[in-house]
């Protein structure tokens, strides 16, 4: 008796507009050896083609009927509460073990839906979502899964042609390969969940990777730069992470202060809503994250200023707003369910703010301290450092509360490869 090893792809789509479309995707998949589960995920028209998952069953996923749907004359509403189905049924599908990897089909309406599909699947899973609006503004950090992959469906808005072929072909081949290359995170050893802004600007983890490794432990390091914040916030609520350092904060600075540089409105708070003991430190919250083509706004076109690449540029908050960050900071640890440890190093948060660097300002970061030790007295333990952040003294009083916490329990030890 042999096994079939052949991957199976979910193809989520709207198979009463987009049966061309989504009927080339599904033959490319097999052509290359793949299989198919489908998902109609339409309201209003049917499909002649056969399907595994249909409308009803999504519908009824969400405590719903389609004729229900329709009466409601919302397309928006009804699709939402198809939404609510379609990631059910994704989720049920998975844990049957009938798909290995997933790929959505849309505009607006079907990204929508396939960020939903996309979230409730644990990561590892290949998620890929073909979209018109890829890359766009309109999708929200919160809304993304940590690893799913877009596709820009150029010219695809409705009906075959050469462009729209040249997206799907490759959106085929891209989730049945990672369907069949993928190595799911295995989590032997306890897993660490650090964040840095870059090494330029940030350097702890050059001291700490290497001494957490010895230790037995496993480190992801995430850039704060709104994509990596939000996997690492995803990924701390779920409880991934044996422990969280959490030193690039930089992220709730941008969300607080309405940059496009925005890893959601949760951040610094994942850790804290599933109790992972975490140590946090203020880096890099003296500036804010600007897209390189962004005007400055008015209000910061004075301040000092650090032009990072053409993709990021910083400029420097004022005394007022430092003191303001630094209470936002306390306020969300001292929410936390879990052990929660705040270091505040007083000589410096990020390497642009030592002395002949752009954005060096001792009156805001005494400031910042000031404010930090006035909201943290009764509310969290902290540790106020008479050090930089990017100075070794720094890494000592880190590794030193982790093998406290691991002594007393708090944290698990680390495994030996």
């Amino acid at each position: 008796m042999t096994t079939d090893t052949r991957k199976t792809i979910l193809v989520i789509g709207t198979f009463d507009t987009k049966d061309d479309e989504l009927g080339y995707l599904i033959g490319k998949i097999r052509g290359q050896g793949g299989q198919v589960l489908t998902m109609d995920v339409s309201v209003l028209g049917d499909t002649d083609q056969p399907i595994d998952i249909s409308k009803h069953d999504v519908a009824a996923a969400a405590g719903e009927t389609i004729d229900g749907l329709i009466a409601l004359g919302e397309e928006g509403e009804a699709f939402e509460k198809m939404s609510t189905g379609a990631a059910a049924m994704t989720l049920k599908a998975y844990q049957d073990g009938r798909f290995h990897g997933m790929i959505a089909l849309g505009g607006t309406m079907g990204t929508d839906l396939a960020l939903d599909c996309a979230q409730a699947l644990p990561i590892g899973v290949p998620k890929y979502i073909v979209s018109t609006v890829a890359g766009s503004p309109l999708i929200a950090a919160d809304r993304m899964a940590a690893d799913v992959q877009f596709i820009l469906w150029a010219g695809g808005l409705y009906g075959l042609n050469p462009l729209c072929k040249s997206s799907l072909s490759q959106a085929a081949g891209a989730v049945l390969g990672a369907a069949q290359a993928v190595e799911p995170p295995a989590f032997d050893r306890p897993l660490i969940g650090m964040t840095s802004l870059g090494s330029s600007c940030l350097k702890y983890m050059k001291r700490l990777h290497p001494e957490l490794t010895a230790r037995g432990y496993d480190v992801a390091v995430f850039h704060t730069t709104g994509m990596g914040g939000m996997a690492f916030e995803r990924l701390a609520a779920e409880g991934a992470f044996a422990c969280v350092m959490d030193f690039s904060v930089q992220e709730l600075v941008n969300v607080l202060h309405g940059s496009l540089v925005s890893s959601g409105s949760d951040r610094l708070t994942g850790a804290g809503r599933s109790g992972t003991p975490q140590m946090v430190a203020p880096g890099a919250s003296d500036i804010l994250d600007l897209a390189g083509w962004q005007v400055i706004p008015p209000q910061f076109q004075d301040r000092a200023f650090h032009q990072h690449n053409r993709l990021v540029k910083n400029v420097a908050f004022n005394t007022d707003e430092r003191a303001a960050l630094a209470r936002a900071i306390v306020d969300r640890l001292a929410g936390a369910t879990g052990p929660t440890h705040y270091f505040l190093p007083k000589h410096g948060i990020e390497e642009w703010d030592r002395p002949g660097e752009p954005v060096h300002d001792p009156e805001g970061l005494a400031a910042f301290v000031a404010a930090s030790e006035a909201a943290a007295q009764g509310r969290i333990e902290m540790s106020a450092l008479e050090c930089h952040i990017n100075d070794a003294e720094f890494c000592e009083a880190v590794l030193s509360k982790l093998d406290t916490w691991v002594e007393e329990g708090v944290v698990p030890p680390g495994k030996a490869l």
